[in-house]
């Protein structure tokens, strides 16, 4: 009795984890189709039956795993901001916690633009997406204002932490400091460069570094 009672737990586990990969590969895939298809159409010309198509699954499907389309856009704009399959908040991705710790401001700032560079170049496709889809669609120009927001707090308090640390001029203000980070910290900049004016993304992670420098700390960096 308790070898079969063993035997059936183990059944029972391995059945759970395969549930388990089945419904991550399930969800990956979806997300990859919905991707290149807002990508490639935009966000009103792809249906949810289109995702569902392009994924090989039913169109219930896609609403039980990432739910209507508002939702499944905004899982793919917050995995590409988290840089993981999850959505990661703000101030909580390894980025994050690498530059608030970060106590040189020159440091600081060369992370801080990888960063964002390596952001912008998985983000600003959605994001010019989203900002066309945000002009018709309700839901998302709400979700566009909360990411705007968000943003400017995210500057905030890295501006703060510039200043604790005693990298910002002295002419330079806290609000300044994080009003500037904030404008050059957008994939409208990104894509202007990037794409417009065909920079390498290299050339754009070291031009944006040294601009900060620049512009807000007090001593050139060595």
């Amino acid at each position: 009795m308790a070898k079969e009672v063993k035997s059936a737990t183990k059944r029972r586990r391995y059945d759970s984890t395969r549930r388990r990969a089945a419904a991550l590969e399930t969800r990956r895939a979806i997300a990859r189709a919905a991707r290149e298809l807002l990508l490639e159409r935009g966000y009103a010309a792809t249906t949810m039956a289109d995702i569902a198509s392009a994924a090989g699954v039913s169109h219930e499907t896609v609403y039980a795993t990432l739910g209507p389309k508002p939702a499944v856009f905004r899982h793919l704009f917050e995995t590409a901001l988290s840089g993981a399959e999850e959505p990661i908040a703000p101030l909580e991705r390894d980025y994050a916690r690498q530059v608030l710790s970060e106590q040189d401001p020159c440091r600081l700032i060369d992370n801080y633009a990888r960063a964002m560079r390596l952001t912008h170049e998985r983000l600003a496709g959605l994001f010019e997406v989203l900002s066309h889809a945000a002009t018709v669609a309700p839901e998302l120009a709400a979700y566009l204002s909360e990411l705007m927001e968000r943003r400017a707090h995210v500057t905030r308090v890295l501006a703060e932490h510039l200043a604790e640390i005693g990298g910002l001029r002295e002419d330079v203000t806290v609000q300044t400091a994080a009003d500037v980070l904030f404008a050059f910290n957008s994939s409208e900049f990104f894509q202007l460069l990037a794409r417009d004016r065909h920079w390498e993304p290299d050339h754009f992670e070291g031009w944006l570094s040294d601009a900060w420098k620049r512009l807000l700390l007090p001593t050139p960096c060595r």
